[in-house]
C-alpha cells in the first residue's frame, strides 16, 4: 500500500522543484531591473555634472526642511509635499540650518525668505549635492516600483523592457537629480494605473490597498496627480459595473464600493504626507499663506474651477495647503501663464497649439526609443501580444488620453516636463516590442529591436547636460533652440558657466555685464556675482545711451525670433 505521508512528501518536493526555475527567474529579473536603475543613476550623475541648481529647487529644499522641522505646510504650498519631505529629511538630517517662521507679505516675500536659509546660512554647493543624492534615491525607488507594477500587470520582459526605455531616455536622465515634481508624479501615476488596473481585475483586497496607497503617492507628488485620481475613478467604475459580465448587479455595487474605497483610500494617504492636518500652521485657526485661499481661489478665471475649489475648502476634503496649492496649479497651469513659448520654429503667447505636446515628446524622444515605442503599438494592434494585456493598457492609455486631454488645454511654458506622465505610456509600449522580440525565435526581429536600442543609447546616453537634448529630427542638442524656447530647453543650469567667466574674465578688469539668461538673483550672488541692475543707482546711466554696449549673457533659446524682436 501506498504510504499517505511519503505522498505528500513526494507531492511537495514536486511542488518545490517546479517553484524553483519561477523563483530563479524572478530573482534574474530583480537583479536586472536594480542593475539597469543603477546605471540608469550613474549615467544621470555623470551627465548632470555641470547642472546649477534649476530656477525653483532651493525653494522647494527650504520649504521641505521647515516642513519637517515644524510640521508646518505655509511655504510653497503650490507644490505637494512628497518631494519636499524626502530631500527635506535628508538634509534636515545633516544639518540644514533654517530660521523661525513668520508671516509673508507676498510670494516674493516668502521665496526670499527660503531662498535666503538656502544660500546664506547653508552652502548652497554642499546642499545641491545632498539634495542630488536624495533625489536619485527618490526617483530610483520609484523607477524600481513601476518596473515592479509593470511586471505585476505585464509580466518580466515588458517590465524589464520598460526600465530599460526608461532608463535610457535622456529627459529621465534629466529630470533624476534635481528637486522638483515632475519625474515622481510620472513614475507614480503610472504605478498608480497599473495597480489600479490589476486590482479592478482581482478585486482582492491586498491589490486595492496597493492601488490605493499609488494613488496616494500620485496625490503627494504634484497637483496634476489629481488627474490620476479622476482617470482610476473612472476607469474602475467603468470595469465594475460594464465588465462585470454575469455578475449580479449586487456585486457590479459591490466592485463600485471597492472602486470608491480605492480613491478614499489615496486621498487618506495624502492626509497622511500632511500629518492629517487640516490647517498649513499647527496651534492656529489662522490662514499663514502669503495670499489668503479665498483671494487665491478669486484668481482662478473659470467658474468651474471656482466653484469646485471652493467645494473642496468648504467639505475638508483635502488639506487646506493642498487646496491653496490647487487653485494656483490651475491658476498657472490650466488657464495658462503669460509667457511666450517657441514652438517648431513659431512663437506662441503663453498656449502653443494643441499638437504642441505630442510634437515635443516626439522631439525629445529619441528615435531609436520612438520608433520601438511605435513597433510595440503595432504588435498590440496586430493582437501579437497576450490577450490579457489588452484591458489593462487600454487602462493606461484612457489616463493618457484624459492627460493629454487637460495638457493641451493648459499652458506650454514648461514643455516637456509638464508631459511626463506621457513617457510610461510610451515605455510600455516599447517594453512590449522587447518582450516580443525576445519571445519569438525571429532573428531579424531580435535584430531590430536590438538595433533601435542601440541606435537610442549611442543618440542619448554619452549626451552631457539631457535637459537640452532633441533628437537628430528635431535639430539635436546644437540647434533646437532655433525652434524651441519652453523650460523643456533650458531652466536656468547654466548659470554655473556664466559665473565661472565672470570671475574669469569680466571681474578681474572690473566689468559688470548685463545678464539676461534666466536665473535665480540669489543664486547669482552666492556666485560672487555682480550684474548691470542689482544696484539701480549705479547702473541707471549704463541704460541711457541710445545703443547699450557691454557684455550680455542671453540663453540661447532666447535668441530666436519672438511675437515683439
Amino acid at each position: 500500500m501506498n504510504d499517505p505521508v511519503q505522498n505528500v512528501a513526494e507531492a511537495r518536493d514536486v511542488t518545490s522543484q517546479a517553484d524553483r526555475p519561477a523563483s530563479k527567474r524572478r530573482l534574474l529579473f530583480l537583479i536586472m531591473v536594480v542593475g539597469l536603475i543603477a546605471a540608469a543613476i550613474i549615467r544621470s550623475s555623470i551627465t548632470t555634472s555641470l547642472d546649477s541648481f534649476t530656477y525653483d529647487e532651493a525653494y522647494h529644499i527650504g520649504a521641505g526642511a521647515v516642513h519637517i522641522r515644524t510640521g508646518d505646510f505655509r511655504l510653497n504650498p503650490e507644490q505637494p509635499p512628497l518631494t519636499k519631505l524626502w530631500v527635506g529629511a535628508y538634509v534636515s538630517l545633516l544639518g540644514y540650518e533654517t530660521s523661525p517662521l513668520r508671516a509673508f507679505a507676498d510670494k516674493e516675500d516668502e521665496r526670499k525668505f527660503v531662498e535666503i536659509d538656502a544660500y546664506e546660512k547653508n552652502d548652497p554647493f554642499v546642499l545641491q549635492t545632498r539634495a542630488r543624492a536624495a533625489m536619485f534615491g527618490l526617483n530610483g525607488l520609484l523607477l524600481f516600483l513601476f518596473g515592479l507594477a509593470v511586471w505585476r500587470v505585464f509580466g518580466d520582459l515588458a517590465a524589464l523592457g520598460s526600465v530599460a526605455f526608461l532608463a535610457i531616455d535622456p529627459t529621465i536622465a534629466a529630470h533624476m537629480p534635481v528637486v522638483m515634481t515632475d519625474l515622481p508624479v510620472a513614475l507614480a501615476s503610472g504605478i498608480a494605473i497599473l495597480m489600479a488596473a490589476h486590482s479592478f481585475r482581482t478585486w482582492r483586497v491586498l491589490d486595492l490597498v496597493l492601488a490605493a496607497l499609488a494613488v496616494g503617492l500620485a496625490l503627494s507628488a504634484k497637483h496634476s496627480g489629481i488627474i490620476t485620481l479622476i482617470a482610476v475613478a473612472i476607469i474602475g467604475a467603468v470595469i465594475a459595473l460594464a465588465f462585470a459580465r454575469g455578475a449580479r448587479l449586487s456585486e457590479r455595487f459591490r466592485r463600485l464600493g471597492s472602486v470608491g474605497a480605492v480613491v478614499l483610500g489615496g486621498i487618506i494617504v495624502l492626509w497622511a504626507f500632511y500629518g492629517f492636518q487640516f490647517r498649513e500652521t499647527p496651534g492656529t485657526t489662522e490662514e499663514t499663506f502669503n495670499r489668503p485661499l479665498a483671494v487665491k481661489i478669486s484668481d482662478v478665471r473659470s467658474t468651474t474651477y471656482r466653484t469646485a475649489l471652493t467645494a473642496a475648502s468648504v467639505a475638508y476634503i483635502f488639506p487646506r495647503a493642498y487646496t491653496w496649492g490647487m487653485a494656483d496649479t490651475i491658476r498657472a497651469g490650466v488657464e495658462g501663464r503669460a509667457i511666450q513659448v517657441r514652438a517648431f520654429g513659431t512663437s506662441y503667447y503663453a498656449k502653443a497649439p494643441i499638437y504642441f505636446f505630442p510634437g515635443v515628446i516626439a522631439a525629445k524622444l529619441p528615435i531609436g526609443l520612438l520608433a520601438l515605442s511605435l513597433l510595440g503599438a503595432v504588435f498590440l494592434i496586430a493582437r501579437k501580444l497576450p490577450g490579457d494585456w489588452l484591458i489593462p493598457f487600454l487602462c493606461v492609455t484612457a489616463f493618457s488620453a484624459l492627460f493629454l486631454f487637460f495638457l493641451m488645454r493648459g499652458s506650454s511654458y514648461a514643455g516637456v516636463r509638464h508631459a511626463l506622465p506621457l513617457y510610461p505610456f510610451m515605455a510600455i509600449l516599447g517594453g512590449f516590442a522587447i518582450a516580443r522580440a525576445v519571445r519569438m525565435q525571429s532573428l531579424v526581429l531580435r535584430s531590430s529591436v536590438g538595433l533601435l536600442l542601440l541606435v537610442a543609447a549611442v543618440s542619448a546616453v554619452p549626451q552631457m547636460r539631457p535637459w537640452e537634448y532633441f533628437n537628430e529630427v528635431a535639430g539635436g542638442s546644437e540647434n533646437a533652440y532655433l525652434y524651441f524656447n519652453d523650460e523643456g530647453v533650458d531652466l536656468s543650469q547654466r548659470i554655473g558657466e556664466v559665473a565661472d567667466y565672470y570671475h574669469r574674465e569680466l571681474k578681474p578688469s572690473g566689468e559688470i555685464p548685463f545678464i539676461a539668461y534666466f536665473s535665480n538673483s540669489t543664486d547669482r550672488k552666492a556666485r560672487g556675482m555682480d550684474w548691470v541692475g542689482r544696484v539701480f543707482e549705479r547702473d541707471a546711466p549704463r541704460f541711457e545711451p541710445e545703443i547699450v554696449t557691454g557684455t550680455f549673457f542671453i540663453g540661447a533659446n532666447e535668441l530666436g525670433e519672438t511675437k515683439w524682436w
